[in-house]
């Protein structure tokens, strides 16, 4: 053995095939399969070696088999249960083939009637989690909870977590691959962190010189554009507006609808999304009180800063509608809709964000007999999340799924039939708690509820690989 690990080599007997010995077992393959795990893989470059004995790799046997059986097949064995992701991983950087294996291991497609809970991820220390992030392009995930933000990877383990300045962080978005965006209602002004090494590199805090209310503005919701990132600030005075931050320099570049006073009219956007394919920012607020919701959607130019369109509730909108006021909106950023939940019937409501009007919303009719006397209580907890052309609403407890009806999907047309209700969750799913928030990424959905620690994890049963996330 000694010689062989002085001069690695691998055998190649007839029509390509090669031997290998890993830990002090005996495998045989071709030279096609080990040169799938790419040109910079270990693999790789072992089936380029001169004929002589099998080289010796001395690594687990049996996790190789698994990995073996991956480059062979692009999919996980069922003995892959034996290990957990992370002792699959550790070995997949060894051979350079990481990338096959992450493939493996990602959800299938994002289907909500066929969805169900996979784990949950609880934070350490201070697990009441205040906001997080889900990124769509890999599914990891970073996490507000107390005063700290912490990263988990494509594959939720966790990587970094940095304590702020900040006693309690309520918005937080990551806005760079290694930069945090972080504001709070206890405290004033945006900060941005640097998860590598855990310092704040910059902050922006909203003054006005010439306006004494303008004073340790409050940051409210948070998001961001391919150069720029926009974010909510209050005053205890109640001015407030939208601040639009470089993303190179991290200063403040303008400002967008500015407001004053307490009205509902008036009050501070909540939620902010920023659509690219039109290039305009929606902001909305809705506030409940005792004669019920009231609220409003806007748009903006951010170039201009000019307002392209706004709707008020109660008072606009069909007139059969009136009093039934929106509990919370999303924006479809696939389809470019804008969908609205309504707080006493809990019907959804959606507009194309290209043919905005004084009226152009659309009541969703209920397809799903079983679902027909599904609705609105009058005052409950609604969530609505947009995601991978499906929307997911939280009614206090309950998920359910709101799904694009076969036939419907290319017309282009809105309608009031291209939807159909599902529940997403069990009956003792729904018993948690009330959902609080609800985000898609890396095709997982993202759940968290009211006093309840952690975050919820929700994929497609049917995986591409056999091994549950963990």
């Amino acid at each position: 053995m000694d010689d062989q690990d002085s001069n690695p080599t691998t055998t190649t007997v007839g029509g390509g095939r090669i031997k290998l010995n890993v830990g002090g077992k005996l495998f045989e393959t071709t030279v096609s399969t080990l040169r799938s795990g790419g040109p910079d893989s270990l693999l790789s470059a072992l089936s380029n070696r001169p004929v002589h004995d099998p080289v010796f790799i001395d690594r687990d046997p049996e996790i190789f088999t698994i990995l073996l059986s991956l480059l062979r097949t692009t999919r996980l064995p069922s003995t892959a249960k034996r290990f957990s992701n992370q002792e699959l991983i550790d070995e997949s950087l060894y051979f350079g083939i990481e990338s096959q294996l992450r493939s493996a291991l990602a959800p299938s497609r994002l289907s909500g009637i066929d969805t169900s809970l996979s784990t949950t991820v609880k934070p350490s220390s201070d697990g009441d989690v205040s906001d997080f992030h889900a990124i769509d392009s890999d599914g990891s995930l970073w996490v507000a909870h107390g005063g700290q933000v912490s990263v988990y990877d494509w594959n939720l383990s966790h990587t970094a977590t940095v304590r702020t300045h900040l006693d309690f962080i309520t918005s937080m978005k990551r806005i760079r691959p290694e930069i945090a965006a972080v504001g709070s209602l206890h405290g004033s002004g945006l900060h941005f962190y640097n998860m590598a090494n855990g310092r704040r590199v910059n902050s922006a805090e909203w003054v006005d010189p010439s306006d004494v209310r303008i004073y340790k503005a409050r940051v409210h919701a948070i998001a961001d554009s391919e150069n720029s990132v926009f974010a909510s600030y209050e005053c205890q005075h109640g001015e407030n507006c939208v601040i639009m931050i470089d993303k190179s320099t991290m200063r403040i570049s303008s400002e967008i609808g500015r407001m004053s006073g307490n009205s509902a009219k008036n009050m501070v956007p909540t939620k902010l999304t920023y659509v690219s394919d039109i290039g305009v920012l929606v902001a909305s607020s809705v506030t409940s009180g005792a004669f019920g919701y009231s609220g409003y959607i806007r748009l903006w130019d951010p170039r201009t800063q000019d307002m392209v369109w706004e709707t008020n509730e109660p008072g606009s909108g069909r007139s059969s509608r009136f009093g039934d006021s929106f509990a919370d909106t999303d924006v479809d950023l696939d389809e470019l809709s804008l969908f609205k939940v309504c707080s006493k019937s809990g019907d959804l409501a959606m507009a194309d964000l290209r043919k905005l009007s004084d009226d152009p919303w659309f009541y969703l009719k209920e397809k799903n007999p079983s679902m027909r006397n599904v609705g609105g209580s009058g005052g409950s907890n609604f969530v609505m999340h947009c995601y991978r052309k499906q929307v997911f609403v939280g009614r206090e407890g309950e998920l359910e799924v709101w799904s694009r009806v076969e036939g419907n999907e290319n017309e282009g047309i809105v309608n009031e039939e291209m939807y159909r209700r599902n529940y997403v969750d069990k009956v003792e799913d729904s018993e948690r708690g009330i959902i609080k928030k609800i985000e898609g990424g890396g095709d997982r959905l993202f759940v968290t509820r009211e006093n309840v620690e952690g975050i919820e994890v929700w994929q497609s049963s049917y995986n591409s690989g056999v091994v549950s996330v963990l």
